[in-house]
């Protein structure tokens, strides 16, 4: 499904990995295009145009899937599909965040209101903490897949815990 989401996306010739990271007890699964043949895709804007995989997965899996931007520097955004439609999301520019005094004197009220901001509610909508959330992709859980390695599914499927959801059909493929 990550070759075809992909494809659809217009990335051709040699394939990214797959970086996929668990939070068992919240049934949270990240997946991330990663690796050095994968130029311009390991850049966090990449995924507010190419949203591919969260099509297809949506569909799949008969869930709402959600793609997500974060760049600490400039903004946060989450795009969530349903049924391989987009079905709602919100994005936030960094430079339009107006803080009062309390934001600005206050580590803690800046916590609660970085809590509203796309990462935050998306972290909340998951039973995470937004820090738990956004440091997904240095879990112990966690694996990057070559997408062509002949021990990609079963490696994945050690990590998951409903791998039948995610596996590829030849059909699928």
């Amino acid at each position: 499904m990550a070759r075809e989401a992909l494809a659809l996306d217009g990335v051709s010739g040699v394939l990214p990995s797959l970086h996929v990271s668990v939070i068992r007890r919240r049934k949270v699964i990240r997946l991330a295009f990663v690796g050095p043949t994968a130029a311009g895709l390991m850049d966090a804007h990449w995924y507010a145009d190419h949203h591919g995989l969260p099509r297809l997965l949506s569909r799949a899996a008969n869930a709402t899937v959600h793609a997500y931007v974060y760049d600490p520097r400039e903004c946060e955004q989450v795009i969530a599909y349903g049924n391989a439609r987009r079905v709602g999301g919100d994005r936030l520019e960094y430079d339009s965040v107006e803080l009062s005094g309390d934001e600005e004197e206050d580590d803690a009220a800046f916590t609660r209101m970085r809590a509203s901001w796309p990462m935050g509610h998306l972290a909340y909508v998951f039973g995470l903490t937004r820090d738990e959330l956004l440091g997904m992709s240095r879990t112990a859980s966690s694996v990057v897949l070559a997408l062509d390695a002949a021990d990609a599914e079963e490696r994945l499927e050690r990590l998951l815990p409903s791998p039948q959801l995610f596996r590829v059909t030849p059909d699928a493929a």
